[in-house]
């Protein structure tokens, strides 16, 4: 071999040893320029996602070798079809609208649950007489239909042995809730948390609410056709750092969910509700589970044209990511 050439031969190792060690670290690979992969991150429920805004507030992503930007969109249906329709990578959504794309056979993989909620609130009127959800037989009832507070209304309907058939369901915009209470258009709501001191402030003495816990909601991860694995796991891996920073200093996660809001969000209802939420990235028989319920609902009320059971649910759950940044994470089998 020629002497340019030898050292052509010796170079073009040394370049491919690095490129395999830089890949080979657990962070994200470089593009060939250089420059690191770039991931757009769809979000909805803030709170639920604490951990993406954490993230993004500290520049956290960074470390793990990706060029991350979220956009928050007004619900999960909103963020879940900026995912599918190529705006985005990867989502935070709730565990509805992932479900009924799945039925419907869209192209989308649950990476992790990403936090888990449960106190919810029934919104009525103290002149309606609504003390308990066993009361809501023949009342209208205020709910934003297609997300996953359609399926809080559900199971609390369930468990008075109600179905909705029993009530007059009213779709509402989450914020409009409030209003149509404030008229006396619905005799009761459903909503996200956000809205809830809002309606406390709107209603004044009239204000009364039921609380359940019998759903727990889960903000979920989830990856469209256009992310690939090795950025995904980079994600999470600065999701889970995320996690440990938001468990060693709350009130600083707080400060930064609240910034990250732009002033979407107050103070008070940051401070109130970020403890109620249950963070840390898993993917659990549980979550199968609950999943697979919702889907069986879902069907039966939307016709949604999947077949609602745990394998299916169950072939959308994509463990790899997650398993790479901490086995421990997972266990589902």
């Amino acid at each position: 071999m020629s002497r340019p050439r030898a050292v052509a031969a010796v170079l073009l190792a040394a370049l491919l040893a690095a490129v395999t060690t830089a890949c080979s670290d657990g962070s994200a690979a470089r593009t060939a320029d250089g420059a690191r992969p770039s991931v757009t991150i769809a979000a909805s429920d803030q709170l639920g996602g604490a951990p993406v805004y954490l993230a993004q507030e500290r520049g956290l992503w960074a470390d793990e070798g990706v060029a991350a930007s979220v956009t928050t969109q007004p619900t999960g249906r909103d963020a879940l079809n900026a995912v599918l329709g190529g705006q985005a990578q990867l989502g935070v959504v709730g565990d509805l609208p992932a479900v009924t794309a799945a039925l419907g056979g869209r192209e989308l993989r649950i990476v992790a649950d990403l936090s888990r909620f449960t106190d919810w609130r029934l919104l009525t009127r103290t002149d309606r007489g609504v003390t308990g959800l066993a009361a809501l037989k023949g009342r209208k009832v205020g709910v934003p239909q297609g997300t996953n507070v359609e399926y809080a209304l559900s199971r609390m309907l369930a468990s008075a042995a109600l179905s909705a058939s029993d009530v007059t369901v009213v779709n509402l915009a989450p914020n409009q809730v409030t209003a149509a209470l404030a008229r006396g258009d619905i005799d009761a709501g459903v909503t996200f948390p956000s809205f809830y001191d809002a309606a406390r402030t709107a209603l004044g003495e009239r204000y009364a609410e039921v609380a359940f816990t019998g759903y727990t909601a889960r903000t979920l991860l989830i990856a469209g056709p256009s992310a690939d694995e090795k950025t995904t796991t980079a994600v999470v891996r600065t999701l889970l750092r995320a996690e440990r920073e938001l468990a060693a200093d709350p009130a600083g996660a707080r400060r930064a969910v609240l910034a990250q809001s732009k002033g979407a969000l107050q103070a008070s209802y940051v401070d109130a509700y970020q403890p109620r939420y249950a963070y840390g990235a898993a993917l659990s028989p549980e979550l199968l589970t609950e999943l697979t319920q919702e889907a069986a609902w879902a069907k039966a009320t939307q016709k949604l044209p999947g077949a609602a059971d745990g394998a299916v649910i169950r072939g959308h759950l994509d463990p790899a990511p997650l398993t790479a940044a901490d086995p421990a994470a997972v266990t589902l089998r």
